[in-house]
């Protein structure tokens, strides 16, 4: 698939920004979510900051006004005096980039940007001491916060001693930084792997609202009847370690299944992972499916239009429905 183009890439960080999950972002920009979910990893959830050109850099009119003048014959002196630059940047600019025979706007200019993309490394990278304050208590499940006013107090006089949590977490984060083992962001509290935005956050982890649910009451009567096995119950369970699996019962037959979700309960990931499973199932076995108001599927519409399966939620504050009803 070829590149991103620099648009698509806007329109991705600002889909992610509002929270949309990568599986929407690649039907809109027409890419697969695969994609988006390694270009959005690379960063690690982070969006990039904007690369911008140094005022007192040599801009590519005046590398077009140098060419121009080499063209002409002029001397280099000449064309600073007109550019207001010193003749000796003027030289370098043309010595680096060909000389005055070979020397092209367009390719200067280039090389210019690509020799000034020199990172700074992190902080965490060139002070072993600090890194290993910091991975050690992330390996004791402390949280970068409690670390970074931990380093306050255990090190009142040593400035070098000190990181802010969100330097830890880009660090986790944005493996380029190579400072902190990747492994580590597993202590997280979270256990997310890469940055998640606010609107995201909201929607898949228990605040706000689930968008056009349809309640309980609205499903129709025949669900009420055990005689044909194609209604379903869903909820899900939270074991020790994290540990996360999401169960659906049918209600006829009581049959089980039992989704596993090593990666996370956001809406994105339980969607995928229950659409997966219940499309193993003959069209004829998955009629209807009944959950709490957990925002876990959030994106219960996704699900429906994925598995042609109706998904009808309790009451708000009304949990208890399911096992009336069942």
């Amino acid at each position: 698939m070829a590149r991103m183009s620099v648009a698509e890439k806007l329109e991705v960080w600002r889909l992610v920004r509002a929270g949309v999950s990568f599986r929407i972002i690649g039907r809109q920009l027409g890419r697969s979510d695969a994609s988006i979910r390694k270009y959005v990893g690379l960063t690690g959830g982070i969006r990039p900051r904007e690369r911008t050109r140094a005022a007192i850099r040599l801009s590519l009119s005046e590398r077009e006004e140098i060419s121009r003048g080499l063209a002409a014959g002029e001397s280099l002196r000449r064309i600073a005096g007109r550019l207001g630059r010193a003749p000796s940047t003027v030289s370098r600019e043309v010595t680096r980039n060909g000389g005055r025979r070979q020397y092209r706007a367009a390719g200067g200019d280039q090389a210019a940007w690509t020799r000034a993309a020199r990172p700074k490394r992190c902080k965490l990278a060139t002070n072993d001491r600090l890194r290993e304050a910091v991975a050690g208590k992330l390996g004791e499940d402390w949280s970068p916060q409690q670390i970074a006013g931990w380093l306050v107090r255990e090190f009142p006089d040593e400035p070098e001693m000190r990181v802010s949590h969100e330097t830890i977490y880009l660090t986790l984060f944005v493996q380029s930084r190579g400072a902190l083992k990747r492994e580590l962001a597993t202590h997280l509290r979270t256990r997310r792997m890469m940055r998640r935005s606010k609107s995201h956050t909201a929607r898949g982890h228990g605040r706000g609202q689930i968008v056009d649910a349809i309640t309980i009451r609205e499903r129709p009567a025949e669900v009420g009847d055990r005689a044909v096995p194609e209604h379903w119950k869903g909820d899900l369970l939270i074991g020790s370690g994290h540990s996360q699996i999401a169960t659906l019962v049918e209600r006829s037959t009581r049959f089980v299944m039992l989704v596993q979700l090593p990666n996370g309960r956001s809406t994105e990931q339980v969607v995928d992972a229950l659409a997966e499973h219940v499309q193993t199932l003959p069209a004829q076995l998955r009629r209807s499916l009944t959950w709490d108001r957990g925002l876990e599927l959030a994106d219960h519409k996704r699900f429906t239009i994925d598995t042609g399966v109706q998904v009808y939620f309790c009451d708000p504050k009304s949990p208890w429905q399911l096992s009336c009803f069942y």
